[in-house]
């Protein structure tokens, strides 16, 4: 009896060893499936290609928030950064790569999240529920290697640090995850609740603040302070505008939303029942309504409704089902899962079989710009496609890689509020002064119609009047080359 209470922690440590070897394999296996169709394109949304021509230019000298911008935190473009210094860029496959194990921890953290409130089996369920459901969007979201992958193990981890009272890592994953995309940063409000309701130590609210205010200031003072505010928090008023386009934002939103329930067949289900019979206060998942609340209100953010914010509802949303089917017998249990697995594979089946014709123009527009300039020549492609410069291995004239940024067309807008009036403020300064000191030996415009059309937007129409003629055109996008 003497050698039992030493005996005990090591046993415990070996079944927790035990169950995850059983567990991670198959979790590991369904990650990499789940994800087959996002190695099959070279690109999926220009999401992928603005931060893959982001850090080329970083690569060459450019400065985050200076002479390469966006409206998104650094992380994600550093992380592409480091990634072509070790593989090159050429190819986002490494990316793809990191994106699995993105999944894969996500899908990890909820199961012990799960596992710790109501045990092993909860643990399994939490982890193939979420890798089922976070395929379930249009290809072109749920496949890309962008902002809301990377963003979701942090806000998993913020959870799951607060679930054991580890307020200060609390707080540098929820920074993590902000310093990925803004909308991360909603993880704070269950974590905060977490804090409240459990009452922790006298210091947790300085550690959650401590931790999540180090790694943000730390990041501003990496770039350039004032840049890095205006362009992730104060530089997007117009941004979130809808004025004139609120029918085509809610049809966005209500697709989107519609494309999510159907992929979440298996998950709803329990979920509404728990809600109706009250039962989820028994089984612990206050904090993980607020999540889910959380979450839509991120999703709901600026109001553009794009189908991979929607990938932020999904983390909780599978701990809700699996909170649900705790309670529920077991055939319930049985359901959820199989349904969620069917779903999944008509959405892999959409992702391997769907047609990219925006990727088909892209890479045609690219050819042409290698064919008519030299590796070294700067050029300009007026729209929204930014991956047509990194395909073609062309350097921009102008930190805007978009007309967006310079029209406020990069939300989609289809109203009134599009031209050079809604820039981003101080843009169109720093373009023309860009245009005479990189002048573009080949202007492409590939606004096809849009609202942005260079004859709707006096300066760049008096800059092709002046300095460029016409030189073909390829899919309805005009070649202008520069006069002698």
């Amino acid at each position: 009896m003497l050698l039992a209470a030493p005996l005990a922690p090591a046993r415990t440590a070996v079944t927790r060893t035990a169950y995850w070897a059983r567990l991670l394999p198959p979790l590991a296996a369904l990650a990499c499936a789940t994800r087959i169709p996002s190695f099959v394109r070279p690109l999926w949304n220009p999401d992928e290609g603005f931060l893959a021509v982001q850090a080329r230019l970083l690569a060459q000298g450019g400065r985050l928030y200076d002479t390469v911008v966006d409206r998104k935190p650094p992380l994600l473009p550093w992380l592409y950064q480091a990634a072509f210094a070790l593989c090159g860029s050429d190819s986002l496959t490494p990316l793809r790569v990191l994106a699995v194990l993105a999944q894969l921890l996500t899908a990890a953290l909820l199961a012990s999240l799960a596992r710790r409130r109501w045990g092993d089996r909860a643990g399994r369920t939490a982890g193939v529920l979420y890798l089922l459901v976070s395929v379930g969007l249009n290809p072109e979201d749920a496949q890309a290697a962008t902002f809301e992958v990377f963003m979701l193990p942090a806000t998993a981890a913020a959870l799951w640090c607060a679930d054991r009272g580890r307020w200060g890592a609390a707080g540098a994953a929820v920074a993590a995850a902000f310093l990925t995309k803004q909308t991360g940063g909603a993880v704070l409000l269950p974590v905060a609740w977490l804090l409240h309701q459990r009452g922790g130590p006298r210091a947790g609210p300085a550690r959650l603040a401590a931790g999540f205010a180090v790694p943000v200031l730390g990041a501003a003072l990496a770039t350039d302070p004032g840049g890095f505010l205006f362009w992730t928090v104060t530089g997007s008023a117009s941004y979130a505008s809808v004025t004139g386009s609120e029918l085509h934002v809610l049809a966005r939103a209500l697709t989107n939303t519609a494309i999510l329930a159907a992929a979440s067949a298996g998950l709803l289900p329990p979920v509404v029942r728990a809600l109706r019979t009250a039962r989820t206060a028994s089984t612990g998942a206050a904090d993980l309504w607020l999540w889910l609340a959380a979450s839509a209100g991120a999703v709901s953010l600026g109001c553009h409704f794009f189908g991979h914010y929607y990938l932020q509802l999904t983390p909780p949303l599978a701990l809700l089902a699996t909170a649900a089917l705790h309670v529920l017998p077991r055939h319930r249990h049985r359901t959820a899962v199989l349904t969620s697995a069917c779903c999944c594979a008509l959405f892999v089946s959409w992702g391997l079989l769907a047609p990219r014709p925006g990727l088909a123009h892209a890479e045609r527009l690219a050819a042409a710009l290698a064919h008519r300039t030299a590796p070294g020549d700067r050029v300009l492609v007026w729209g929204i496609h930014p991956e047509t410069y990194w395909l073609a291995r062309r350097t921009p004239a102008t930190r805007y890689l978009t007309a967006g940024l310079l029209t406020n067309y990069s939300g989609g807008r289809d109203g009134p509020q599009v031209g050079e009036k809604y820039a981003v403020a101080g843009a169109w300064p720093v373009f023309r002064r860009e245009m005479a000191v990189h002048a573009p030996v080949l202007v492409v415009d590939d606004s096809r119609g849009e609202p942005y059309a260079p004859d709707r937007l006096p300066t760049l129409s008096r800059l092709l009047a002046a300095d460029y003629t016409e030189a073909g055109r390829v899919d309805g996008a005009v070649l202008y080359a520069r006069t002698p």
